[in-house]
């Protein structure tokens, strides 16, 4: 897929209902990392679509954080 590459996403949620919705939903998208944390494969569009879901379950008072991820790094990455 054209423009299709690596994305870490790390999350931080207050309440443990809207964490367990928000790992749930992440294990549909990527391989987790650790327990906030998921490294994705992601094209601009699933990329956007992610973002918009997330914004949906969770709140202002949440944070979540995507950072792209070169082939160097992904191939450096040790759990």
């Amino acid at each position: 897929m054209q423009g299709t590459h690596w994305w870490l996403v790390c999350y931080d949620v207050r309440d443990p209902k809207r964490l367990r919705k928000a790992a749930k939903h992440m294990e549909g998208y990527g391989e987790r990392m650790q327990y906030s944390v998921f490294r994705c494969w992601l094209n601009p569009r699933g990329m956007e679509q992610l973002r918009w879901e997330l914004t949906e379950l969770l709140t202002a008072e949440d944070d979540v954080l995507f950072i792209p991820l070169c082939s160097s790094c992904v191939q450096g990455m040790r759990t």
